[in-house]
């Protein structure tokens, strides 16, 4: 019986890839804009198909209910994937130019906002820039729902490490409390300070301070844990 499950994933894998695959022809080294669909497909299908092999009973056969679970695991997972490439696309498309990045990871979505748009040293009010920048990427927020919002605030290392984890805690909340007045649900958004414990580049240099001066928001499908 177990031979005939695992015979079924990769005709279950099969099943997910072709349902959304795509005629499009990419260049080398380019992203496709659909790679994140092929993979929540193709888990989906592989979930699905050892799921559906292992419940059921009567006259169904183990390799009919793997296919079965199959295909729906292969939309579940398509469906996430699509979700989160149109909201990335909205977002690089609104977000350009504003100086914050938009880094895609599996089917989380990163926006990194940098000290040189959001905070002034010490402090965790909102620049206007940042103001200007959230209320576009609030509107995309408001559009795609299905998301939760967590709101990460780090610093660099100047000053006292318990210092700079209420500053970055301050800074997490001022952004949260930002897209909340923007009209995201405050049940979707969670907010963490990590202080000066995860700097990106080092904290000997001014830019290297700066870099760490950071506020990132991880958009996280609701399918997932946030």
């Amino acid at each position: 019986m177990q031979r005939s499950i695992w015979m079924a994933v990769p005709l279950a894998l099969a099943i997910g890839v072709t349902g959304c695959a795509s005629n499009t022809t990419q260049a080398p080294g380019q992203q496709s804009e659909h790679g994140a669909t092929l993979s929540g497909a193709g888990i989906g299908a592989a979930v699905g198909a050892i799921a559906g092999a292992l419940t059921g009973e009567g006259s169904t056969s183990r390799r009919d209910r793997a296919l079965i679970g199959a295909a729906a695991g292969a939309a579940i997972g398509g469906g996430v994937g699509a979700y989160m490439d149109a909201q990335e696309k909205q977002l690089r498309k609104d977000l350009e130019g504003t100086g914050i990045g938009v880094d895609r990871q599996g089917d989380n979505i990163v926006l990194n906002m940098p000290s040189s748009v959001t905070f002034a040293v010490d402090s965790s009010e909102l620049r206007a820039p940042a103001r200007q920048a959230l209320n576009d990427a609030t509107a995309v927020m408001r559009e795609y729902p299905k998301t939760h919002i967590k709101v990460a605030g780090y610093t660099d290392s100047t000053g006292s490490a318990a210092y700079n984890q209420r500053l970055s805690e301050r800074r997490a909340q001022s952004v949260a409390d930002y897209l909340n007045q923007g009209g995201v649900a405050a049940s979707r958004i969670n907010t963490v300070g990590y202080g000066e414990s995860q700097p990106v580049a080092s904290n000997e240099t001014e830019s290297g301070r700066a870099q760490n001066r950071r506020v990132e928001i991880t958009l996280v499908p609701v399918t997932q844990q946030s």
